[in-house]
């Protein structure tokens, strides 16, 4: 029985250590982010770095995933609260959505229907093994990295509170 009780034990804890292991992000705050291009939904290429010089919110998300979706609407005012806010140290605040999906069609019409209207959105149509996700080491969605104007990591999986008051201490 004591043995049964301690390969029980073992396995919990290892089960815990998978599940938080795949949780944590593959970087983490003070970090570069690592650049790279993707696709927008007119096939066109959009690179990270073009970006530089704002504040991304660097957002993994799927059509088909609940709470990315649920998200989305908390997302869309924080997004207009500040799209046209003037900062000290960079031009705009951005949101860059990496759409972790297979079908184009609903892709697109989960961005209009949940009213996405920036125009950063990208998906290699390839759902979790999108090479995007993969770099960020992304295991589970919704995934979001805010970048800072020079390309550094400054919070991952942050709560919108902890977002808009970033974006807030930022204001000029």
């Amino acid at each position: 029985m004591k043995a049964l009780n301690i390969l029980l034990l073992i396995a919990i804890i290892g089960g815990l250590g998978y599940y938080f292991y795949r949780k944590l992000p593959k970087f983490s705050n003070e970090e570069k982010a690592p650049d790279f291009v993707s696709q927008t939904p007119s096939g066109e290429d959009l690179r990270l770095s073009d970006l530089q010089g704002n504040i991304i919110l660097l957002d993994f998300w799927g059509s088909w995933c609940g709470p990315c979706r649920q998200e989305n609407r908390k997302l869309v005012p924080l997004y207009h609260k500040y799209k046209d806010a003037q900062f000290k140290n960079a031009d705009n605040f951005i949101v860059f959505n990496v759409g972790l999906e297979r079908d184009k069609k609903r892709w697109l019409t989960a961005i209009e229907k949940d009213k996405l209207d920036w125009k950063y959105h990208v998906s290699g149509l390839q759902r979790m093994r999108d090479p995007v996700a993969r770099l960020y080491g992304v295991n589970e969605i919704p995934t979001k990295y805010l970048i800072d104007e020079k390309g550094v990591i400054r919070g991952v999986n942050m709560s919108f509170e902890e977002i808009d008051a970033y974006l807030a201490e930022r204001l000029q």
